[in-house]
């Protein structure tokens, strides 16, 4: 079928921006929703603030992976036998 392409990939390259970004957001989502829940409980005036929460705790979190994750690749690299 003609009509149906395939999308368009990143290259290889963004990966580790790509990881960062992905993780960040996953890794902020849950925490803050955590954090939320039990600072103000299971109310609505907790799903009012988590979104709030949840964007501020990205934006500190994305560019610290972006630096911190090199740092960790080196540090697991020590601690962990390479594959033959």
């Amino acid at each position: 079928m003609p009509f149906l392409r395939v999308p368009r990939r990143l290259p290889a390259s963004s990966a580790p921006l790509v990881t960062a970004f992905l993780l960040s957001v996953m890794m902020t989502c849950i925490v803050s929703a955590i954090a939320t829940l039990l600072s103000l409980g299971a109310t609505p005036e907790a799903l009012r603030h988590w979104p709030r929460a949840w964007g501020f705790s990205w934006l500190v979190a994305f560019p610290t992976l972006l630096l911190v994750l090199p740092l960790v690749r080196r540090a697991v690299a020590r601690i962990v036998d390479s594959p033959l």
